[in-house]
């Protein structure tokens, strides 16, 4: 009887401890994506953000982001390289996924990134939503940022049918979305095509030690556009109501 009762005891005290595990496992936020929401190197140096690198600073500090975007990658590459695979076998029940394609999948010149924003490209955010939904995690679609491309004074989508695919895909799956194409265009147009430059990375020479003959980049961030665009992100998921974790107070309207 005693031993019984100890056995008891016993699994009591470990069913205790595997819910105290479980309730210390901190959320983690996983970025999927390319160079415009990937981490850069030499942060200290370098004047170029990613927006998923800046991320960390919108989510409580209990709050992780791992931030798997990668330049040059498109949904194919992504999955090929098995930068997919890694980020499922760490995912947890609770965690977050954010997937944000385009810029790469729509040059066909390289088959090895291409994808038919019709067929397979839409196949591919499918298995990642999906996969995710599978193992417990809140997948978040983003349409691809805009390029600064401005034609008669107005930004213009350069990125063909990719954006528009991203959403369908989002209402056929019924997974929340933030369109960051649309945002990212409107956010240009305030800007206008002379003070938008402040959000990418246009450099003269001599200006910034990281590009001593300067720089015309129209494709990936500074350190104020990424800000920028992560707070667009952030003040969508909010207004969307997904319990996504967020500090409201610090975000800029």
């Amino acid at each position: 009887m005693r031993l019984l009762h100890w056995l008891q005891l016993l699994a009591l005290f470990l069913c205790m401890n595997v819910q105290a595990e479980l309730q210390q496992t901190p959320t983690t936020i996983y970025m999927v994506g390319d160079s415009t929401m990937s981490n850069k190197s030499h942060p200290d140096r370098n004047p170029e953000r990613g927006w998923g690198q800046v991320l960390h600073e919108f989510v409580p500090d209990e709050v992780v982001v791992s931030n798997h975007a990668s330049g040059g990658r498109s949904t194919r590459s992504f999955v090929a390289e098995g930068r997919w695979d890694r980020v499922i076998e760490a995912l947890q029940p609770g965690d977050w996924v954010i997937i944000q394609f385009g810029h790469n999948d729509q040059k066909k010149k390289k088959p090895h990134l291409y994808t038919d924003p019709k067929t397979d490209y839409r196949d591919f955010l499918t298995k990642f939503v999906t996969e995710a939904r599978e193992k417990g995690a809140q997948p978040i679609l983003a349409t691809p940022i805009y390029r600064r491309y401005f034609r008669d004074g107005k930004a213009k989508n350069s990125l063909g049918q990719y954006p528009q695919a991203t959403r369908e895909v989002a209402e056929a799956l019924e997974v929340p979305m933030v369109d960051l194409n649309m945002l990212t265009g409107e956010l240009l147009n305030q800007y206008g095509e002379e003070d938008s430059k402040a959000l990418f990375l246009h450099f003269e020479p001599g200006e910034n030690e990281y590009f001593p003959n300067g720089k015309r980049d129209n494709s990936h961030l500074s350190e104020a556009g990424a800000r920028a665009v992560a707070s667009l992100f952030v003040q969508r998921v909010i207004d969307l109501h997904l319990g996504f974790p967020v500090h409201e107070g610090e975000v800029e309207k």
